[in-house]
């Protein structure tokens, strides 16, 4: 369906239908479906026109990862009775990621220059109104706005001032031509597993500060120590242990710590601070609308429209509250032009199994709900574990380590969600996924086709230690 939108006129100032803040993915994903239904519209971009995927987040962290965990392979390698000796190219690594990165630029830019001229703005943009937003000094109007702005890392800048270009966060360590010798890495969240991970895998000698014992995204407590165990043995973790002191020492950074009552201190080449992203959503002037928005912390976004209060503002990808996903915000940005067209006839949008994978070695995800949103809103579940220490594919990878959790509703046999810290698990999490979108319960699950020898065949196990505690409630009532 069509729908006819006509262009307005506040004196001499054009009211767009729309206007698009950012061309991120949810910002790129939102004007190819607001194109569908008109032509009066623009978009607004801060800085280069590509997405934080395309240059310094998806793409270039998979191709280190990738270069590292081929190391890891060959290193291993006794472990299946082979003998072979490598060595890391320390800036053929980064050329790599350089190279590949860039084409993966190119496509992101290749369909951004063929948007009409006439719909880009470059600029900051800061918002005068509900109607209308300030950028390079001239005033937009529009009927309706989508806020992609995205996020950045989070900065101590405190450690900026003082360590200068020895501090970096993700935007500057895939602008390395070469890989550093040492490396100290501040958090133990996705980000910092990630990359902690390759870079000591790549020969980089890494040390992680962790603020508290979790490493990852694992909400179970059985997976979360499975994981801290695993890490443990590969990277050296100073857990519940940040730096009492950093200071540069000629070319090298000394940070002294605290460790079991002793003062330590190591000597590094950088410091990369890994304590997750912040929105950009502090630079729009929103507090100009309202007082209360200048706690951006706290907007009043509406998580199923993502409508900010009950303007003709809506807010996603990274810009918003909800998990800094590139196929969410892809998927967020689509759909909420429909409320932009439409509005103030407002609907929440259609919403996805939730699926989030780390790529750290073993992989971890999470696909629906996680073990702690189950506890948090006191759902009666069922958890079904499967280790694969001793699985039968993974045995014979060489990849046995980590496990499984499957978590189904006690009353329906429903699968609820899962997590997962296991080999490959960016593949069996997307069939998990698919399960639960598919709204089936436990004895359906287990009808399922599992080849053998497959790492699925572990699923099966967790599914089936959770069908036996099923059928034992199913018979006591």
């Amino acid at each position: 369906m069509h729908i006819n939108i006509h262009i307005l006129r506040i004196g001499k100032q054009f009211m767009y239908d729309i206007i698009i803040i950012g061309a991120g993915t949810a910002g790129i994903s939102a004007y190819k479906e607001a194109i569908k239904y008109t032509q009066n519209i623009l978009i607004i971009n801060a800085g280069s026109w590509e997405t934080t995927c395309a240059r310094v987040g998806c793409m270039p962290s998979k191709l280190l990862i990738s270069s590292a965990n081929r190391m890891h392979d060959i290193q291993s390698a006794n472990n299946l009775a082979l003998q072979y000796d490598a060595v890391v190219d320390t800036s053929g690594v980064m050329q790599r990621m350089h190279i590949l990165r860039e084409r993966f630029i190119r496509a992101t830019l290749k369909g951004v220059d063929q948007w009409e001229t006439s719909h880009k703005v470059s600029g900051h943009a800061k918002f005068i109104d509900a109607h209308t937003v300030e950028v390079n000094g001239q005033s937009y109007q529009a009927k309706s706005f989508i806020v992609a702005v995205g996020s950045r890392p989070n900065i101590d800048e405190t450690l900026k001032q003082k360590l200068k270009d020895k501090f970096i966060t993700s935007n500057e360590i895939f602008e390395f031509s070469q890989l550093p010798k040492s490396l100290a890495v501040i958090g133990s969240g996705i980000i910092a597993i990630e990359l902690a991970q390759a870079m000591q895998r790549l020969g980089v000698q890494t040390t992680m500060f962790a603020r508290s014992q979790k490493v990852g995204a694992l909400t179970s407590p059985i997976l979360q120590k499975l994981a801290q165990e695993q890490f443990s043995k590969e990277l050296n973790i100073k857990f519940k242990t940040l730096p009492d002191e950093i200071e540069i020492q000629a070319d090298k950074i000394k940070i002294n710590f605290t460790e079991n009552d002793q003062t330590k201190s190591i000597e590094v080449e950088y410091v990369l601070g890994a304590t997750g992203r912040q929105s950009n959503i502090d630079r729009l002037g929103l507090d100009q609308l309202n007082s209360i928005f200048k706690d951006i912390k706290n907007l009043p976004i509406d998580k199923k429209t993502k409508q900010l209060a009950n303007l003709p503002i809506f807010i996603v990808g990274d810009a918003a509250p909800d998990a800094p996903i590139q196929h969410e915000a892809a998927h967020a940005g689509k759909q909420v032009v429909h409320n932009c067209v439409n509005y103030p006839n407002v609907k929440p949008i259609t919403a996805l199994t939730p699926l989030a994978i780390v790529f750290c070695h073993p992989e971890m995800a999470i696909v629906g709900k996680s073990f702690k949103q189950l506890e948090d809103q006191q759902v009666n579940f069922i958890r079904g574990f499967v280790s694969y220490e001793n699985q039968g594919r993974a045995l014979v990878l060489a990849e046995n380590t980590g496990g499984v959790e499957v978590y189904i509703d006690k009353n329906s046999g429903k699968l609820l969600g899962a997590e997962l810290f296991c080999s490959q698990a960016e593949h069996l999490a997307h069939l998990l996924a698919w399960m639960i979108d598919a709204d089936q319960d436990i004895h359906q699950i287990l009808k399922k086709p599992f080849y053998h020898p497959t790492l699925e065949e572990g699923l099966r196990t967790a599914f089936k230690h959770a069908r036996r505690q099923f059928d034992a409630l199913q018979e006591k009532s």
